[in-house]
């Protein structure tokens, strides 16, 4: 056996490198401006018998478990090739599947290659932070944390009313990517998506890391609307599936911002829920004219000394940890929702459009 390979291993690899390419470029599976596949995207996955009976052997080593005959090196590949070719013409629904997961093992690596560079970067190099940012000054990840934040208007806000010292804010611009249907690779090409593993510092993946994170709590803060739990579903599914170790080691929290403000004279209070409120007003003596009583529609109609004592002030705020299991009915909901199987998000609206309360018209 030639463990380490030679000249008929160097001869098959050329051939089916080769002859794949010749054939995804002829049928059209590989475009114009494709790179061509490399040799490594072929073979993953796959198991091969190269088997060659020579008169005269030679072997590199004293090991012999590498052969050295340069002639068997285009043997093989002659024979190969032809023969590859052929069963690649007569069956082109085997070739179209050859060529699909040559090119999802292309995109793979290079994902992977992007979210190494992400991770070094991050880590050693501090001016790759994401210029959205506006980072806390201290560098201590067990005193820091990350406000992921809706929207310019809120980020504002937070930025001008969080305490500097140990609270970052990364405001998000619209709703992050799709996760159902993206490949990594092209959720890497995403702005948000990158901003946030940035400044996480921790990696995304197999590579994902908690002991590089550069912040102990990561607060996920959006309006209490649809837009709101939906950017929330979105964030929580990509944590669960890319970074799953920030939830499963309570890394990642939902900040809770208030519903409404009722003034009554020189008293204001806050309200988190709608029976909070009805039992706030119901103490003020009820409703009348001396009450008002404002619903906030999104975190930016507060301004930032609103923000930080009712949602940002350690002393006063209410955080909800996000547990794996939260994450997981995140995940199966949006795979409801957004999968490819009709059936399942059918049953799903049948059983909830009923339920729902705040519509959209």
């Amino acid at each position: 056996d030639t463990i380490e390979g030679g000249t008929h291993l160097d001869g098959f690899k050329r051939a089916l490198t080769r002859v794949v390419n010749d054939y995804g470029r002829r049928f059209g599976h590989l475009k114009e401006n494709d790179k061509n596949l490399s040799g490594d995207d072929i073979r993953e996955g796959l198991t091969a018998v190269v088997s060659v009976k020579l008169t005269d052997p030679q072997f590199e080593g004293q090991t012999k478990t590498k052969l050295g005959n340069a002639e068997v090196r285009s043997i093989v590949d002659n024979i190969v090739g032809g023969a590859l070719s052929i069963i690649l013409e007569e069956n082109p629904a085997i070739g179209k599947i050859v060529i699909d997961k040559a090119l999802m093992a292309a995109r793979a690596r290079e994902a992977a290659r992007k979210a190494r560079e992400l991770t070094r970067k991050s880590v050693l190099e501090r001016t790759t932070l994401p210029g959205k940012l506006a980072d806390c000054a201290s560098k201590d990840p067990l005193e820091s944390e990350i406000y992921i934040v809706e929207g310019d208007s809120a980020g504002g806000s937070a930025k001008q009313g969080r305490n500097r010292q140990f609270q970052a804010i990364l405001p998000l611009r619209g709703k992050i990517m799709n996760v159902e249907k993206a490949r990594l690779d092209k959720m890497l090409g995403s702005d948000t998506i990158r901003s946030m593993i940035t400044a996480f510092g921790a990696g995304i993946g197999k590579d994902f890391d908690t002991t590089k994170l550069r912040y102990s709590r990561i607060i996920i803060m959006t309006d209490a609307d649809v837009d709101g739990a939906h950017i929330r579903t979105l964030l929580l599914t990509f944590f669960y599936r890319y970074m799953r170790e920030l939830i499963e080691k309570g890394h990642v929290y939902i900040a809770q911002p208030p519903l409404y403000k009722i003034t009554k004279g020189k008293t204001m209070q806050y309200a988190y829920s709608d029976k909070e409120m009805e039992d706030i007003v119901e103490s003020l003596g009820g409703k009348d004219s001396s009450i008002a009583l404002q619903r906030y529609k999104g975190l930016g109609e507060m301004n930032a000394s609103q923000l930080w004592e009712t949602t940002m002030d350690p002393e006063h705020r209410i955080l909800l940890r996000a547990d794996i299991e939260d994450a997981k009915a995140a995940d199966e909901i949006f795979t409801i929702l957004m999968g490819d199987k009709v059936e399942p998000r059918r049953e799903f609206i049948e059983k909830n459009a009923k339920l729902v309360e705040n519509l959209d018209v």
